[in-house]
């Protein structure tokens, strides 16, 4: 079934909810997850729409909107953006960052954010997957990576004995890799019990 068929069928599914709740908080929140998806289509982000779904779907990690070398030009683009993506994520390097934007006073931010870790976490309480090459060194797995043309979104990669997640943003045309040992373990995260 096609994307446009889809949202559709989600559209009719949700206003016929919102006809039958008496809850005017529920027909409030259900307007405005008909809204959202109108928003989508009528804005011309139906594509955007299915490779975050594809990408939601693939177990990837979170996409960005923008890439950048240094901080300086990750700066100067939000500076220079007339209403930057709030709460989009950004890489500067290969540093996840969320951008912040108030609209109301204009003001505008970056800040680095551990989603990556976090994703890493997840993985690795999950089960690393097998490796899918393996490597001596960064700089030949850096190599294999960007001589890949059609590079999965996320595959494991072993340099020097340690798994490595390569992560392939399609969209921003950036490749990166991240050493498992970066990982946020939850369970170190949360407050221990007595």
């Amino acid at each position: 079934m096609s994307q446009r068929s889809l949202t559709v069928d989600v559209m009719d599914l949700f206003a016929r909810f919102r006809a039958g709740t008496r809850s005017p908080r529920e027909k409030e929140l259900l307007a405005v997850a008909i809204n959202a998806i109108l928003f989508i289509t009528s804005t011309g982000q139906r594509y955007a729409f299915e490779d975050f779904l594809e990408q939601l779907e693939s177990d990837a990690p979170p996409p960005v909107v923008a890439s950048f070398g240094t901080l300086a030009e990750a700066e100067a683009w939000l500076r220079q953006h007339s209403e930057p993506p709030d709460s989009a994520y950004v890489l500067i390097g290969d540093t996840y960052h969320v951008v912040m934007y108030l609209r109301e006073t204009n003001h505008r931010r970056l800040i680095p954010h551990p989603v990556i870790e976090f994703h890493l976490g997840q993985l690795k309480r999950d089960g690393i997957p097998p490796a899918v090459a393996s490597f001596n060194t960064q700089e030949e797995a850096e190599a294999w990576l960007d001589a890949q043309t059609e590079p999965p979104r996320q595959a494991v990669l072993r340099i020097a004995g340690e798994d490595h997640l390569a992560v392939c943003h399609r969209n921003v045309n950036h490749r990166a890799l991240y050493p498992f040992s970066m990982a946020v373990e939850m369970e170190d995260e949360l407050p221990r019990e007595p």
